[in-house]
């Protein structure tokens, strides 16, 4: 079945990103919030985006325009029933994107594949709340998804090679390299990578060095482009904690605990760019 009509669920950071690419690419495009708001903001950030790109070269403001008009946004949940493929990027909680699939299920044709741009959870677990698990998978995109190639493609225990055939094959048309990966908790990525910045955290918390020493010496010594926390920071400290607990809870090893003063940031809203303070002011 050819995919030409694409359902994005969550209109935040990954789901505007993942919009901008299907509609740049020349699939429509329906993005849904529950809120007219997080719409609205999303199609701000993916105007912004496209003129980058149109400044760079890489596309024409014709193009761009194209790009737009490709997107619909709609907070009717009931208005993806026609897509050809639908991607969730929901808040990274389980009980979130259950209740979503769920609902997917029921709503989308049953030759639909459902995917996740989860970063942690377990796309068996997902497939399992579904009448379709052979055709639940998940498709992680990067930060910022206009411009990270990489998608890690994750089969869950369920998943049919056709389904990850497909996948595989949609993320090279969206001009990413897929990169397939088994069901794990954090994946490959985020199981290499959480654990360090959590580490980093502790190293600030036990005074160590401060933030600043940290990220310098990931970026003199290991030729990172920005240190752990000031990724940390540019993730999200709340969508750290919450891959880290599922890491721990996932795996069972102490070694993934999330870092005290981890918790207390995001206990007191210092979440990162997004919130204006983290490990750094913004």
């Amino acid at each position: 079945m050819a995919i030409q009509r694409v359902g994005v669920i969550g209109a935040g950071t990954m789901g505007n990103g993942i919009a901008h690419v299907f509609a740049r690419s020349g699939y429509s495009v329906v993005l849904c919030d529950v809120d007219q708001q997080f719409l609205d903001r999303a199609i701000t950030t993916i105007s912004k985006n496209l003129d980058r790109e149109v400044a760079k070269n890489k596309i024409t403001a014709a193009e761009k325009d194209g790009a737009l008009e490709r997107i619909q946004c709609v907070t009717d949940r009931a208005k993806l029933a026609d897509c050809d493929f639908v991607v969730e990027a929901a808040t990274e909680k389980f009980e979130i994107k259950t209740e979503i699939f769920r609902d997917l299920d029921r709503l989308t044709r049953p030759e639909i594949i459902l995917a996740s741009n989860t970063s942690s959870i377990s796309i068996t677990k997902l497939g399992g709340v579904t009448k379709r698990p052979d055709r639940v998978i998940g498709m992680h995109f990067f930060n910022p998804v206009p411009v990270m190639k990489l998608v890690e493609v994750i089969r869950g225990l369920a998943t049919s090679q056709e389904t990850f055939t497909t996948v595989r094959d949609l993320s090279v048309k969206l001009e990413k390299t897929p990169v397939e990966v088994n069901d794990a908790p954090g994946f490959v990525s985020n199981r290499v990578l959480m654990p360090l910045l959590n580490e980093a955290m502790y190293a600030v918390m036990e005074g160590v060095a401060t933030a600043e020493a940290v990220d310098e010496v990931f970026k003199l010594g290991m030729a990172h482009p920005m240190g752990p926390l000031t990724l940390a920071d540019f993730i999200g400290l709340d969508v750290c904690l919450d891959i880290m607990r599922v890491l721990h809870s996932g795996l069972g090893d102490p070694k993934y605990r999330p870092c005290p003063l981890l918790i207390k940031m995001v206990d007191a809203g210092w979440l990162g760019r997004k919130s204006g303070r983290g490990f750094y002011t913004y």
